[in-house]
């Protein structure tokens, strides 16, 4: 088989299997009826007003700077299990990967995102 031949194979049998999965999803799933159903749920408690209301910029830093530390955390993890593998030059690398890291959390930090107001 040709690697395009073994691709399309892949790629048809990939649609067939979520196609069967969304099938099989749709034909099992309990169905409701409930009016309530469609009603906007926030832990138990009925909204207020409505549903469209602004929010502080600063959940979104604190969401943005959160992930780009779980990225950096993620990144370093495998680094420490070759780290005598990578020699001198991965040394150098992960030091700079966190150098830039620390200069975006000292930038963050100066600009006042990290402030709970």
């Amino acid at each position: 088989m040709t690697n395009s031949a073994v691709f399309l194979v892949v790629l048809i049998t990939a649609f067939v299997l979520v196609g069967a999965a969304l099938l099989i999803a749709m034909w099992l799933a309990p169905r409701s009826t409930n009016p309530l159903k469609g009603e906007v749920y926030e832990c138990g408690i009925p909204t207020r007003g409505t549903s469209w209301m602004q929010f502080r910029v600063g959940y979104y830093l604190f969401a943005i700077l959160y992930l780009v530390f779980d990225v950096e955390t993620v990144l370093l993890f495998p680094w420490a299990t070759v780290m005598r593998q990578m020699g001198t030059d991965g040394l150098i690398c992960v030091l700079f990967f966190v150098i830039i890291l620390a200069l975006g959390l000292a930038y963050a930090w100066r600009k006042g995102a990290l402030k709970w107001k």
